[in-house]
């Protein structure tokens, strides 16, 4: 029985969309909400570019967006597209031709702007690129750069300007007999994005790809898109997602799969549950969950660690997760398995111990997988 079906409040039903594939990575339908990240190295330096994907493929990126302003880059995209692991977005602004070549490339999908990449004819010659070469595209509508007329007719940007100037670019593509597409109306104003998200979700059944554009550093921006994002993935609304940092991209992909972790929307890796510390705590939390994350990256399969300071709250955190550690007294703290009282553990040992009872837990898991996997062959 799923704990979704003992507790219906966690349900979360994902709005309808026709899906399409980028690349190798489906999005919309019922496939799972991709992560994805964009460089921000100079894409005309190949080592560089690729270097940078690969970190982010393996932090867990599905598909990576890279920016292509010119020819260099246009040149260096065939050989990041032969290095990556994940499928290349090519990300397009002004220049139409930028995207003919990019398609040419490789890529996977292009990302044009409805607002910058010119008139009718220059987009039906990308449409052509984009059939020709088995791209998709993604349909990019920015609050910061929507079309003349849209800001004469509406005096400013707004939800509906936005939602129109993506209705048209999509009746362009259709037009063409072009419908691998996906669709983003991004804004950095959270209310502004919310409100046009959902608008566009009543419009459409495209796949939607989800963004609160120029979010901010590390800190802000991963509060400003956990409010933004969540708050529409709560509402069944999005198909892929970007988290926009000042950051590392590598960043980008973290908060991307802890947005959609505590919304139980997809699981990559350790979740640990910890609490904040007080005077209360047998060991140093706060120092323990950082070396625990650091030295945890690796683990990809889906599990649970709580690591709580004392036994207030550690005991019944411990029953909701499959490793749990409660600090205790005498500088030694109690192991639980599966909810179960295990083993007592000095601090001194704890973080060693954890890694290797998480690793071996990982294993198990990846067996258990495989074995039903291939009974049902």
């Amino acid at each position: 029985m799923s704990l979704n079906h003992v507790r219906p409040w966690r349900n979360i039903h994902r709005r309808k969309s026709r899906q399409i594939m980028v690349g190798n990575v489906p999005v919309g339908g019922d496939a799972p909400i991709s992560v994805q990240t964009m460089t921000n190295t100079i894409t005309a330096d190949a080592p560089a570019t690729i270097a940078q994907v690969l970190r982010a493929a393996e932090a867990g990126a599905d598909i990576v967006r890279v920016s292509v302003p010119d020819e260099a880059s246009t040149r260096a995209l065939k050989e990041i597209v032969a290095a990556s692991p994940v499928p290349i977005v090519a990300d397009i602004h002004f220049h139409y031709k930028r995207a003919i070549e990019a398609a040419e490339a490789g890529a996977a999908c292009l990302r044009i702007n409805p607002g910058n990449i010119g008139d009718a004819s220059r987009v039906r010659e990308v449409i052509k690129a984009a059939r020709d070469h088995g791209c998709s595209m993604r349909i990019g509508v920015n609050a910061g750069s929507l079309e003349k007329h849209l800001l004469d007719k509406y005096g400013e940007p707004c939800p509906e300007a936005m939602v129109e100037s993506g209705l048209d670019h999509i009746k362009i593509l259709q037009d063409n007999d072009f419908h691998e597409f996906k669709i983003s109306v991004k804004a950095s104003d959270v209310f502004l994005a919310a409100a046009a998200y959902q608008a566009l979700a009543d419009a459409t059944d495209a796949p939607i790809h989800l963004g609160i554009t120029e979010a901010g550093g590390l800190t802000a921006g991963t509060v400003k898109s956990a409010v933004g994002l969540g708050n529409l993935l709560w509402s069944g609304i999005g198909d892929t997602l970007r988290v926009s940092l000042s950051a590392d991209p590598v960043e980008e992909v973290k908060v991307g799969y802890e947005i959609l972790k505590s919304l139980g929307l997809r699981h990559r890796g350790v979740t640990i549950i910890s609490c904040p510390s007080c005077a209360r705590q047998g060991f140093d939390v706060i120092k323990t969950v950082a070396e625990l994350e650091d030295r945890l990256a690796h683990v990809t399969t889906s599990m649970s660690l709580s690591i709580i300071g004392c036994v207030v709250n550690g005991p019944g955190e411990a029953l909701m997760t499959d490793i749990g550690f409660t600090g205790g007294g005498n500088g030694s703290g109690m192991v639980y398995l599966a909810g179960k009282q295990a083993h007592k553990l000095g601090s001194e040992r704890m973080i060693d111990e954890i890694v290797s009872m998480v690793e071996s837990r990982a294993a198990e898991i990846e067996a258990e997988k495989l074995a039903a996997a291939e009974a049902a062959e």
